[in-house]
């Protein structure tokens, strides 16, 4: 592993124990454009719960990937070929998930939280469909 992937690796680690549990329980108090996805790990089958920035939209979230696609949450809900995203105290079940342009996914979001992203240099995004 090279010193970028350590770096990296380290950072997440910290913001998984720092961050996150923060992000989570402003995510469950239905404020701010926090999602929650409730995936299961695809080694250990434990049940998680990660905060992510979300915004409802028709027929699914359109989310920002923060950390991008390499991470684990996202590789166990893409390994589940699901999740439930718990939105504002709603469970939804999302059963298919496709890769969003920049341009698309930073147009679902509102212009403030669109020019907070644009400034974080965000430009990962997917839409998550759920069942309807």
């Amino acid at each position: 592993m090279n010193l970028k992937q350590q770096l990296r690796n380290t950072f997440l680690t910290v913001l998984k124990y720092t961050l996150n549990p923060l992000t989570r329980r402003v995510a469950h108090s239905s404020f701010g454009p926090f999602a929650i996805v409730r995936h299961v790990g695809r080694k250990s089958g434990k049940v998680y719960e990660t905060p992510i920035i979300a915004r409802l939209v028709e027929d699914g979230f359109v989310i920002e990937l923060t950390y991008g696609h390499d991470v684990d949450w996202h590789k166990n809900v893409l390994a589940a070929g699901g999740c439930t995203m718990v939105w504002h105290h709603k469970e939804y079940v999302i059963d298919k998930i496709e890769p969003l342009d920049t341009k698309a996914g930073m147009a679902a979001y509102p212009p403030m939280l669109r020019l907070i992203l644009r400034v974080l240099g965000r430009k990962d995004f997917e839409k998550m469909k759920f069942q309807q």
